[in-house]
């Protein structure tokens, strides 16, 4: 089976139609869709006409979470734009979005973790930043999740980690965004250093799970340049060159 894996659009209309158009020349048999969908200050509204449109697998992440039931005042800046935005038929499909989900029986989604959707699966963050997870703190975070490949977004940054029993762990990076700053459960960056889109593909044709990364150019220009208009100088300088700004 051959799956192609997105995550983390952040309503980046632009990257998403690059990267399914790579998924479609690439000739994967399902594609997958991991969370944080919209939020952001670009497209939400087309985002989430086109897939609703294709009718993916997909769960819901931490933003869906707050899209729902975070108070209008207290959200963020980019869950608040992507609120105001959207159809009351969009945020009843957000709605009906599982927090995780068991594809099969060998491959289990989720967005952060099987428990948390604000957890890091294959980072730790120490005092000093974020840090590569080693396999104990992966295993500990897969619990008794006996699938053989555990998919997860959340971080936006591609890595995969094959635990000790053999169980696959990947998340494909981020569609949408390269870079971002975050204060749970403590101040920190989490950047890539690439605006390029980012997806990976699932490969079983070998008897083992592998995990291709893949990075797609698209106009990222284009969408720095509408964050800009929308107020979001912060996600233009992250979406042009895959890094937090000063």
């Amino acid at each position: 089976m051959r799956i192609a894996v997105v995550s983390d659009i952040h309503g980046n209309l632009d990257a998403l139609t690059a990267v399914l158009a790579d998924i479609r020349a690439r000739h994967c048999d399902l594609t997958v869709n991991l969370g944080d969908i919209l939020s952001g200050p670009l497209q939400p509204v087309e985002t989430a006409d086109l897939l609703i449109g294709l009718n993916l697998p997909t769960i819901r992440g931490n933003h869906e979470r707050q899209l729902l039931d975070t108070p209008r005042p207290r959200m963020g800046a980019s869950d608040a734009y992507a609120r105001d935005a959207l159809r009351a038929d969009q945020l009843d499909w957000i709605a009906a979005l599982p927090a995780t989900l068991a594809l099969n029986d060998a491959v289990y989604l989720c967005h952060g973790t099987p428990g948390d959707d604000l957890e890091y699966f294959l980072e730790h963050l120490d005092e000093d930043g974020p840090r590569a997870a080693d396999t104990a703190e992966a295993a500990r975070r897969a619990g008794a999740i006996a699938h053989a490949l555990i998919l997860c977004g959340h971080t936006h940054v591609p890595r995969a980690l094959r635990l000790d029993d053999g169980r696959l762990v990947a998340n494909p990076g981020s569609v949408g965004l390269q870079a971002y700053r975050a204060d749970y459960p403590r101040p920190h960056a989490m950047e890539v250093g690439d605006p390029r889109a980012r997806y990976a593909i699932a490969d079983d044709a070998t008897g083992h799970w592998r995990v291709e990364p893949i990075a797609v150019d698209y106009d990222h220009e284009a969408a720095a340049a509408r964050a800009l208009r929308n107020g979001r100088a912060d996600w233009a300088h992250a979406l042009r060159t895959g890094r937090v700004g000063p």
